[in-house]
């Protein structure tokens, strides 16, 4: 091969190569953010081992404060009527998701969005409660763990038949 023709082949090589190179650039870790709403007092020494058990669990699972995870908490002290202006806070703060327990939280960050996601820890019969739609399809922008439930209580009956006749 003469030289030109080598020239020839390096440059469509090149220009070939050029866009793959461009591909591997790292694109800016997009930071998660989780609103916690919480009615108690931020003295309450249950929530920090909570708090932790809940940061250990997405550490497994790859997400990291600081790295690619940030959490935005939020007391009420003790003050029911605070809580909706805390739950505005949150969604003022863009959370992409808000985790939050009990009736009154539940039901402060359902009126702040119907659009990000709410995630109750824990509720009393969510159903009942109007949280969601049904257990098995909840509807909205509400979902997680319900204690009480009619359906709960159906099947945990029919549970108790089939293992002891």
């Amino acid at each position: 091969m003469n030289n030109r023709r080598k020239l020839v082949i390096a440059l469509g090589a090149g220009a070939l190569a050029a866009p793959f190179g461009s591909f591997a650039q790292q694109q800016p870790v997009r930071i998660r953010r989780i609103g916690i709403l919480l009615a108690t007092s931020a003295s309450d020494p249950e929530w920090p081992r909570r708090i932790g058990a809940l940061t250990e669990a997405l550490r497994a699972l790859g997400w990291a404060e600081g790295k690619n995870l940030a959490i935005e908490l939020r007391h009420a002290e003790g003050k029911p009527e605070q809580l909706p202006a805390l739950a505005a806070e949150l969604v003022q703060a863009n959370v992409d998701v808000i985790v939050t327990q009990g009736a009154q939280p539940i039901n402060a960050a359902r009126k702040a969005t119907s659009i990000i996601p709410i995630v109750m820890a824990q509720s009393g019969n969510a159903v009942e409660s109007g949280f969601v739609a049904n257990l098995a399809h909840p509807g909205g922008n509400v979902t997680g763990l319900t204690l009480v439930s009619i359906e709960q209580v159906v099947k945990r009956l029919q549970l108790i038949k089939d293992f002891s006749p």
